[in-house]
């Protein structure tokens, strides 16, 4: 039985990816899903960042 094929798109830039990182970045915001290079802007000296676990596409 073949997968099928999921996405999911960053919360900040709306590009697709295959991996992705629940986070929380805001002090009252909510998980969202971001792309590694969104991610590397928000998690860098942010007292706020939470990291959730990472998505992939591909599911083992």
């Amino acid at each position: 039985m073949a997968r099928q094929s999921r996405n999911k798109f960053c919360s900040l830039c709306n590009q697709a990816g295959a991996i992705l990182y629940r986070v929380k970045y805001l002090e009252d915001g909510d998980w969202v899903f971001v792309c590694p290079q969104c991610w590397q802007q928000i998690s860098q000296n942010n007292p706020f960042y939470v990291y959730g676990g990472t998505w992939k596409a591909k599911k083992k």
